[in-house]
């Protein structure tokens, strides 16, 4: 791949989680496996509406859906997604003093 075409992608995926219901939505389900309609819930958000993004989501593999019977839930798609969103979770959560 070119480093074009990386930083494309690349930018892309930033873009999708730069938007905060995709992110809440990401965050969620970064360590459990949660259903639509939980995600709507605990949200606060119409399932339509959570339905839409995870579609996004689903399709830049930030998140990866599992069926169960009848029930779809949808968890982070691997570890590089966890990782990234969690380190970035720490740097923000990290003392300010030395800037």
């Amino acid at each position: 791949m070119s480093q074009d075409a990386l930083i494309a992608q690349l930018s892309e995926i930033f873009k999708l989680l730069g938007d905060p219901t995709r992110l809440r939505i990401a965050m969620l389900c970064l360590h459990e496996r949660v259903s639509v309609g939980v995600i709507a819930e605990r949200l606060e958000l119409s399932v339509s509406l959570v339905s839409h993004h995870l579609r996004l989501l689903r399709a830049a593999r930030i998140l990866r859906a599992e069926r169960e019977g009848k029930q779809v839930f949808y968890v982070a798609a691997d570890h590089h997604v966890r990782r990234i969103l969690d380190d970035m979770t720490a740097h923000i959560a990290e003392s300010h003093e030395d800037v």
